[in-house]
């Protein structure tokens, strides 16, 4: 009697021991980020906080890795092989190369894709409905006509627009394209010159010395690296510097209009939860970051020859003096 038992018990500890490793491995996630600059390391942030919120934190046996790809893309491609390789139960990518990286590499583990200014275009997902695929993700897109008003408040007499980018970056690509076709109706043009690399934006940026009124910035990697770059032509020729990059305004920027990187963040974190929990990332839309906030640097304003209007600092949700 004893003895049949002790098989039915011996039958049901064996199968939980076998579980246990699949328990384990439903706390996996590996991050990957292009580059290391203060939007894309709060997004990051943001992604861990989400996930500690509900529970998944390295006390709990959560394993946790981050790898950064130094704004090389075929660095990026190594890390996103070794991802693959480590099987994690999710992938967050952040940045437009790093998700391109990420999704090139798997069609089976559940990706993640933040700080993506155009995931279409980018061929992330076919659209932002559910991609009935293993990606999902938040997108950065911005309004450009947005952006375009605070160029006109910032530079009421503004003309010609000046823009450096990275033309191999799809999400900068889309956006100097489309600034291009939009501002012709606010009775401007757009100068862009290219900076391939992050050491190349300090030396593209004199060269709109003399034929621009204003510099505007979208969420370019290697220009966000290298901002410190664009605020010192900006600051020595006096040519006011705008950027989509809240982050951007602390380093010398006059303005920006753009969304909270860390808010970023906690989305693309709650998404990475659903998946630990069941969810499938082909059933789950993408989305779009929620809040826009308006940040101004007065000093940098000084510096750059530009007075802001008081209705304009007086909107803002951050004024730096």
């Amino acid at each position: 009697m004893r003895s049949a038992m002790i098989k039915p018990v011996m039958g049901a500890v064996m199968a939980l021991a076998l579980a246990l490793p699949a328990l384990s491995g439903a706390q996996s996630v590996a991050v990957t980020s292009i580059v290391e600059h203060p939007a894309l390391d709060s997004l990051k942030d943001g992604v861990k906080a989400a996930l500690e919120k509900a529970g998944f934190t390295e006390d709990k046996g959560l394993e946790w890795q981050f790898q950064t790809a130094q704004g090389n893309t075929a660095i990026a491609a190594q890390i996103a092989r070794k991802f693959v390789g480590d099987k994690p139960d999710v992938i967050v990518a952040i940045a437009t190369p790093s998700a391109q990286a990420v999704v090139a590499a798997t069609k089976s583990i559940p990706v993640v894709y933040a700080a993506v200014t155009d995931p279409v275009e980018a061929q992330l997902v076919p659209s932002f409905e559910p991609s009935g695929t293993n990606v999902t993700g938040v997108s950065d897109q911005l309004e450009l006509t947005r952006q375009i008003e605070l160029i006109k408040q910032v530079v009421p007499n503004a003309k010609t627009v000046g823009m450096v980018y990275n033309p191999g970056e799809a999400n900068s690509a889309v956006v100097v394209r489309q600034m291009r076709e939009l501002l012709p109706d606010y009775g401007m043009t757009l100068a862009e010159v290219s900076a391939p690399r992050t050491v190349d934006v300090g030396a593209a940026a004199r060269s709109l010395i003399g034929r621009v009124d204003v510099i505007y910035t979208s969420t370019d990697n290697n220009v966000v690296s290298a901002y410190e770059a664009l605020v010192k032509v900006g600051n020595d020729a006096q040519i006011p510097l705008v950027a989509s990059d809240p982050d951007s305004v602390k380093r010398g920027a006059i303005a920006a209009l753009g969304i909270n990187y860390y808010d970023l963040g906690l989305q693309a974190g709650a998404m990475a939860v659903e998946i630990l929990k069941g969810a499938k990332p082909g059933e789950m839309p993408s989305q779009m970051g929620e809040k826009l906030e308006l940040h101004l640097n007065l000093d940098a304003a000084k510096k750059q020859g530009v007075t802001l209007s008081p209705d304009l600092i007086k909107s803002a949700a951050n004024v730096i003096q």
